[in-house]
């Protein structure tokens, strides 16, 4: 019988080398199935410019061979730490898998195509909320933000909503992906997959818990 990724995964015996991007693709099949809420949340860490870390959490919008991508308002804190220091860690745990993937690499903007796209596949109401919404910066009260975006939608009408210039996104090329399985007893299952940079080879190796 044919093993899964996963089982090959953790099978010590199995010194084949594993794609983690393909891996990845079979974990998150089965977070689809299994999460009752948002399997594409993850927590995404910057820096600041005194080295203090921020962690957040998004959305993963966009994966393919380059890395995973999220979006967002540049002009944002994360935004601006990102553009300003363009590495970035994230972690994605489905507690009803009883497994997390962590990733940690460089950081790089999407194309223009890329975001123009997925902006314009959000529901109208969430490409207002997102023009409208001066992200991380002090608001007076939800009032103040509810009357921009009632204004907002009124001038726009039955027109289209452009994609504002500084809203876009990230993608993370990721140079280490471990993976982690509850184990009884705190015996957890962790690989970790490193590459110097994107189209180099992965190597993995096994960790302690």
């Amino acid at each position: 019988m044919l093993q899964t990724l996963t089982e090959r995964l953790f099978d010590d015996s199995d010194r084949t080398a594993l794609d983690p991007l393909a891996l990845f693709e079979e974990w998150f099949a089965l977070a689809q199935e299994a999460e009752p809420n948002d399997p594409h949340a993850m927590a995404v860490a910057s820096v600041d410019a005194d080295g203090m870390p921020d962690v957040r959490m998004v959305l993963l919008n966009g994966r393919d061979e380059r890395g995973f991508a999220f979006f967002t308002n540049f002009d944002s804190t994360k935004g601006e730490q990102l553009v300003a220091q363009p590495k970035a860690a994230m972690v994605m745990h489905w507690k009803s898998l009883r497994r997390q993937v962590r990733m940690r690499g460089p950081v790089e903007v999407v194309t223009t195509a890329e975001a123009d796209a997925y902006f314009a596949s959000r529901p109208k109401g969430s490409q207002i909320a997102s023009s409208a919404s001066l992200q991380s910066r002090p608001l007076d009260s939800k009032m103040a933000l509810l009357d921009r975006v009632s204004e907002l939608a009124t001038r726009i009408d039955d027109a289209e909503v452009p994609r504002p210039a500084n809203w876009s996104g990230f993608r993370i090329v990721p140079t280490s992906i471990e993976f982690w399985k509850d184990g009884e007893f705190r015996l957890h299952d962790r690989v970790r997959f490193t590459r110097k940079a994107r189209g180099d080879a992965w190597s993995s190796e096994r960790l302690y818990p």
